[in-house]
């Protein structure tokens, strides 16, 4: 929603730069939103056409990254959950016996 990954978010670099309320409404960070850089508490939103506010910057992320998100929260954990549905037997099983053979306590799926 925020355009941008967790490193930069929190750290308000996008590529390199620490320019906060200046990168565009589109790219939004958390010192931008807690009022430092040019675009004041709340960010720099007006810059980019059309977009005049946090919510509507929110919202034209959402559009264009709602396809990705939905795949990171909803796709792989299904797909991680019937892979190991799928491997428990032919490689888990067997793995989970080794480990405990070699006396270390841990437990693969």
């Amino acid at each position: 929603m925020f355009n941008t990954n967790l490193v930069e978010f929190m750290t308000g670099r996008v590529n390199g730069n620490f320019r906060p309320g200046a990168d565009g409404s589109h790219i939004l960070t958390l010192p931008e939103l807690i009022g430092i850089g040019p675009g004041g508490i709340g960010g720099n939103f007006g810059s980019m056409k059309g977009h005049t506010s946090l919510s509507e910057s929110l919202m034209t992320n959402l559009r264009k990254n709602g396809p990705k998100m939905v795949a990171g929260v909803v796709v792989i954990p299904m797909i991680a959950n019937v892979a190991t549905k799928l491997l428990r037997k032919p490689v888990i099983l067997p793995a989970n016996r080794l480990l405990k053979s070699t006396g270390l306590d841990v437990k693969l799926g």
